[in-house]
Parts: C-alpha cells; sequence; structure tokens
C-alpha cells in the first residue's frame, strides 16, 4: 500500500498550525510594509543556468532540478553525468536569486532605491533532520540601490522593530563586514587563494573552538606562518570588561591597523540604529549591537556587511543577511548595490506561544439533526456579517470531544441551535 506520508523533509500542517503561521506571517508582513517596503511575488522556479551561475554558494548543490520535457532514454543515458543537460529549470533554493532576476527584468518601472518584501516558500534537497527542512518558508526584506550605510540601519531596525510586534523583546544583531575578514586574513599572512577555504573553517569557531579551528586550518595546507599568527591573536589576553558597540569594541576585537572606512562604516550604522531605536548612545553605544569579528555567514555573494539576528531565549540565530553588491550586476553588466535581511520563519514560529485571533469571535453552532438547513445557513450567514467567524458542527453523543477539537483549530465560543431559534437568541459560551 502506498504510503500516505508527505515527501520526506515536507510538512501538512493543520487548522490549528496554518492558522498560527499565517498570524505571524501577517505582523511580518504589517511591520516591513510600515518600514516602507513593497512585497513582490517571484515563480518558484528559475532558469538552471541562473540558479547555478556560482552566486548561491553551497545552496546551488541542493536545488532541485526540473527535467527537461520531451527527453528520451538515449538522452537521458547520454546525460546521466551532466545535471545541466537533463536539467532546463530548478526550483529556488532562496529568495536572493530570484530577486536579483527580478529587478534585472523590472529596473525601468521600479524607483531608484527599491525596497522589496518577498515571503514565499524556498526548496533544498537538505538531508531531513529536526529543524532542517526541503521546503520551508523565507521572510526576505532587500534594499537596492543604495550605497550608503542608511540601507543597513533600515534593515536592522525593521528586523528589531518586527521582533518587538512578534512578543521577542530583547533582541540583538550580530554584525561584521567581509571587507574586516578579507584585510584581517590578510594581516595574518593568508594568500587570496587560501582565503575562500580558510573562512570555511573560522565559521565553525563557536563549535570546534580555536584548537579545533587552529588543527582544521593545518590540516588545510594553508600558509602555516598565518596559522600561527591567526592561532596567538585568538589566544591573546583579554580584558573581561563589557564594551558598548562602537569604534572602541570593533578596534578592541580586531588586529592593530584596522581599515578606518570600514569602521567608520560600521559605526556610523549603530549611531543611525540607536537613534532609531530611541536610545542615546554616541556611536551606537546603546544599540542592540554587537561587533563579532569572526561571524563570517557562508553565502559567497556577500560584499560588505554581515549580520545574525539573535535572542537571548535561543542559544541560535534567528535571521541574517548582508550586502551583496556583485550580485545584479551579473545580470545586467553594470553593478548596482543591494543588501538584505531574511527573518527565519520556521524557528520563530516554534518559539512563539499559540494565541487566539486577537479577539474576534469565534463560535461553533451545535445543532440537532432536525434543524433545517436553510435555518442554519441564515443563522451562519446573520453572525458572519457581524464579524464572526462561525462553524456549523451536528451534535455527537461525545460534545466534550466536539468542543475539544473545536477549540484546538481557534474557536473561542459556542452555541446550542434549535429548531426555528434566531441569532438574538442563542446563549453563547466560552470554550475554556
Amino acid at each position: 500500500m502506498a504510503s500516505v506520508n508527505p515527501p520526506r523533509g515536507m510538512r501538512d500542517f493543520l487548522p490549528a498550525d496554518k492558522a498560527r503561521r499565517e498570524r505571524v506571517l501577517a505582523v511580518i508582513r504589517e511591520r516591513y510594509r510600515a518600514h516602507g517596503f513593497d512585497e513582490i511575488e517571484t515563480p518558484v522556479m528559475e532558469d538552471y543556468d541562473r540558479l547555478h551561475a556560482g552566486i548561491g554558494g553551497d545552496n546551488e548543490k541542493l536545488a532541485f532540478n526540473v527535467l527537461k520535457r520531451g527527453l528520451d532514454a538515449d538522452a537521458v543515458r547520454a546525460g546521466a553525468d551532466d545535471a545541466a543537460a537533463l536539467s532546463d529549470l530548478g526550483l529556488r533554493y532562496d529568495l536572493t536569486v530570484p530577486l536579483a532576476r527580478f529587478y534585472a527584468t523590472h529596473r525601468a518601472e521600479l524607483p531608484a532605491v527599491f525596497r522589496s518584501i518577498q515571503m514565499a516558500p524556498v526548496w533544498r534537497a537538505e538531508r531531513p533532520q529536526k529543524g532542517r527542512y526541503r521546503q520551508f518558508v523565507q521572510c526576505d526584506i532587500d534594499i537596492i540601490g543604495d550605497a550608503t550605510g542608511r540601507a543597513e540601519a533600515e534593515l536592522l531596525v525593521a528586523s528589531l522593530d518586527t521582533l518587538d510586534a512578534l512578543g521577542l523583546v530583547g533582541g540583538s544583531i550580530r554584525i561584521n563586514d567581509r571587507r574586516v575578514l578579507d584585510w584581517m586574513l590578510g594581516s595574518f599572512g593568508f594568500a587570496d587563494a587560501e582565503r575562500a577555504g580558510v573562512l570555511i573553517t573560522i565559521d565553525k569557531l563557536d563549535k570546534i573552538g580555536p584548537d579545533g579551528v587552529a588543527a582544521e586550518l593545518r590540516g588545510r595546507g594553508v600558509t602555516a606562518a598565518a596559522v600561527d599568527a591567526f592561532e596567538a591573536f585568538l589566544r591573546r589576553p583579554q580584558t573581561r570588561e563589557f564594551r558598548p558597540y562602537g569604534e572602541g569594541q570593533i578596534r578592541g576585537a580586531l588586529p592593530d591597523g584596522a581599515p578606518d572606512d570600514v569602521v567608520a562604516d560600521l559605526v556610523a550604522i549603530g549611531s543611525a540604529v540607536s537613534a532609531a531605536r530611541g536610545l542615546a548612545g554616541e556611536g551606537g553605544a546603546d544599540a542592540p549591537l554587537v561587533f563579532d569579528p569572526f561571524l563570517v555567514r557562508g553565502m559567497g555573494y556577500y560584499t560588505g556587511t554581515i549580520f545574525e539576528l539573535a535572542h537571548p531565549s535561543v542559544d541560535y540565530s534567528l535571521g541574517g543577511g548582508g550586502r551583496y553588491d556583485g550580485m545584479i550586476g551579473r545580470f545586467l553588466g553594470q553593478q548596482v548595490p543591494a543588501v538584505g535581511f531574511s527573518i527565519g520563519f520556521e524557528r520563530i514560529v516554534d518559539l512563539l506561544e499559540a494565541s487566539d485571533e486577537g479577539g474576534a469571535t469565534a463560535v461553533v453552532l451545535v445543532h440537532d439533526r432536525d434543524v433545517p438547513v436553510e435555518e442554519l445557513v441564515a443563522l451562519k450567514s446573520a453572525l458572519v456579517a457581524e464579524g464572526a467567524r462561525v462553524r456549523l458542527e451536528q451534535r455527537t453523543k461525545n460534545l466534550k470531544a466536539l468542543l475539544e477539537r473545536a477549540a484546538a483549530d481557534g474557536y473561542t465560543s459556542f452555541a446550542t441551535v434549535a429548531a426555528g431559534q434566531k441569532a438574538a437568541a442563542l446563549e453563547v459560551k466560552p470554550l475554556s
């Protein structure tokens, strides 16, 4: 007998779960729109060549490819070792590559600085495990056409505001800059060709610690003197005093001689976020930002600032993003600045407690078998017209189980209905 389960790594959502997800999406969408972003929609599929253009990092390896139509057996055998020969389309594995293509397509119809919202499912051929799915929703905001730190500040403020609106007050953002990372690796003596691999190892620092990072770097066969210098930097004596975000914290976390322009950009972003959040610290000292010199983020298309959203209730990221000034130029033939932030929708949904629909009346009308259909439908329509959500249920022997099911589906009250009863005569009782 065929399995009735959904494909591995994909999920069904019962009515209560679906309603909860939609409420969270509605809050995110409302906050994003309040900050001046406009929602767009792109197809679930893009051309194979675009999805495998070398701008999606490791996610390109996880793309679901779509077989070309009309291939015969000989063509399939001939292309068995070449996915590009067999596929012309693929499911999107993120929303950034489709956005870059969208902007290149519609640039003439968009404002000079375009602020976009995308909230949609993406697909990756992950190995399914707890918290990791093959289909999941991303909630992205991006600013295209602004090369200044104002764009980063807008994104960070909108994201923190959205987290607050969801009830997750107290969030903070770890921030770094890929230009700082590249400078730092150069200062230690890593060759240009080594740096991409070195960053992959540095990204594991939280998991394997300084010893593990040094050992893995030596195993990679990169410049030994550079590994020695990097290990010495990791083990340098450090005071435990608290340093608020700002120039002091940034320079204190880096080797001497950090590039002044990049440090100034990071400080300016902190000042803007601090002002927007109603805080007074000079240089962003009171902003909910933390400079992390070892924040890497794995996407190869990042060119400047990178950031991750943190919350004290969990030890993992709730979102992140960065500047990717080089991506859109691949489609247009000219450089266009761009920066984006993605809220981790699936993780946030799991954190939030279930709630009702904000006090709206949601009533179950429990009726006897002999109540005429026209009376039931008329009664339901009268309540719906008053703004209520209404479900009709025929009385069962186990009324308790019926009402428990309704409560699980988000209904808050019930009333019993007899033949000839009018809406004004209903005795509505709470389900709890």
